[in-house]
């Protein structure tokens, strides 16, 4: 799983929401399912390179989200299984950001630039 989260220290964009963002994301296009086991705090700060209490903090607002539940002596797993229509509205939309990322490629547009344009468009509202 942790070949699926990354994290752009360089980004504006806090570590933690990074990590939530991406953990919700994957539950919602159903790559991971429900009853899905997460790595531990510890495991995934290291494999990420962050500190534990960055992976705490997004692992509490997915268990807020009612996305994941920590359990004892199961570690903390997937509790939602995602409904059909939710995958195939998310399956759209990665499939036309998978359009995106091939346009951009072909017209020759870095990945850092096509990033920037995207988070300016989010943040002029779409």
């Amino acid at each position: 799983m942790t070949a699926l989260v990354t994290v752009d220290l360089r980004d504006a964009t806090p570590a933690f929401e990074q990590i939530r963002t991406q953990i919700a994301s994957l539950i919602a296009v159903g790559q991971l399912a429900d009853g899905s086991r997460l790595p531990t705090v510890r495991a995934l700060a290291g494999d990420l390179g962050v500190a534990t209490g960055t992976v705490a903090r997004a692992y509490k607002e997915l268990e807020a989200l009612g996305l994941i539940e920590s359990r004892r002596r199961l570690g903390t797993v997937v509790t939602h299984a995602p409904s059909s229509t939710t995958v195939d509205a998310e399956g759209g939309i990665y499939a036309k950001i998978t359009e995106l990322i091939a346009a951009a490629r072909a017209a020759g547009i870095e990945d850092a630039t096509l990033l920037a344009l995207l988070r300016g468009r989010l943040r002029a509202g779409g």
